[in-house]
């Protein structure tokens, strides 16, 4: 006589759901790695074509982060100025999205006119996209006379953009701009003005104009790029010497209107920044760290639609801050945590 063994109901519908659940934890894929971030090589976007966002800037909106800058490529119409934007959700694979801005002289200034380092900010109070750029071109005898900055909006962030003015922020030159948005929302930017240094400004509430002047820092250097990390303000900037790289070097303050501390190196003076250009320093808040990217630019005259990106992580902390020897590394965006391959 064969024996039989009876379960309860509801142990059995236990039983099948830990089966079910086996089952399921067996035949789910394994999480991916992050993805590699090749500092200097040709980064492709899901075209297969080198990215061209030149002197840019990073906008997180949403879970999604959106790269603008200069897009350089070869075949565009050498009498436009074009801004690409491309987004991403590791910040290392990019999908093109679109040229936002494909604009011809908008006030005149001549055939030389230069349209360069494109940021956007988020307005949540407008619910609208503004770019600021360097708006520039010959005037008094000097190829870069104008030094102005350039507005643009949009209602959609990688929509079409409609120019609007050019301005001399706060009545001063303007060249070489960044963007820095602090832990409380307000928005500054920051910019060259050759005559005095570079100055660090607040936007107004709708991001249209420049409101305040928060402090002019008295050194000759472009390429400003500003974080705000563990309570001190960090600001890199980059030496006059054109298209040519040199050793950038970073400054420390508690609050933006300073005093801030002296200038000091950021990598081995030797290698000139590794051969790159500070446009942004990017603060990554992970759930176990918080990780600062310096964002360069490799410059390319000659061939300015392969200048390629340095970007790296930093060691920052403690008043210090250092560019490593650049090398492919990996970021877990969720986490914030760096490894390398």
């Amino acid at each position: 006589m064969s024996m039989r063994y009876l379960f309860p109901a509801a142990a059995a519908a236990s039983f099948c759901g830990i089966l079910l659940f086996s089952a399921q934890a067996f035949s789910q894929p394994p999480q991916p790695p992050p993805a590699v971030i090749r500092p200097g090589a040709v980064w492709p976007d899901n075209r297969g074509q080198h990215i061209q966002a030149h002197g840019g800037g990073i906008l997180k909106y949403g879970d999604t982060y959106y790269w603008f800058g200069e897009d350089r490529g070869q075949g565009l119409d050498p009498a436009k100025r074009y801004v690409s934007c491309y987004s991403s959700k590791d910040l290392a694979h990019w999908t093109f999205r679109n040229q936002v801005i494909k604009l011809s002289d908008p006030e005149n200034f001549g055939p030389h006119w230069v349209l360069e380092r494109p940021k956007v900010f988020y307005n949540a109070r407008t619910k609208r996209f503004v770019m600021y750029m360097h708006i520039d071109g010959p005037a008094g005898g000097r190829p870069y006379g104008i030094a102005r900055v350039g507005v643009a909006t949009c209602d959609i962030v990688d929509g079409d953009y409609r120019y609007l003015r050019s301005f001399r922020p706060l009545g001063h030159e303007s060249r070489d701009i960044g963007q820095f948005v602090d832990d409380d929302g307000t928005a500054y930017l920051i910019f060259e003005d050759r005559p005095f240094g570079f100055r660090i400004a607040r936007l107004s509430a709708n991001y249209l104009s420049v409101e305040k002047q928060m402090c002019l820092i008295p050194a000759h250097m472009e390429g400003g790029a500003l974080i705000h990390y563990q309570g001190l303000y960090y600001v890199i900037g980059s030496r006059l010497s054109g298209w040519a790289p040199n050793p950038n070097k970073y400054a420390t303050a508690r609050r933006l209107e300073g005093p801030w501390s002296e200038f000091r190196d950021i990598a081995p003076p030797e290698t000139r920044t590794y051969g790159s250009q500070s446009t942004m320093l990017l603060k990554v808040v992970g759930t176990k760290k918080t990780t600062v990217i310096f964002m360069g630019d490799i410059w390319k005259p000659r061939t300015q639609w392969d200048s390629r990106y340095l970007w790296m992580p930093l060691e920052i902390g403690d008043g210090k801050l250092w560019l490593p020897e650049p090398k492919p590394w990996m970021l877990d965006l969720a986490t914030g945590e760096v490894s390398f391959p």
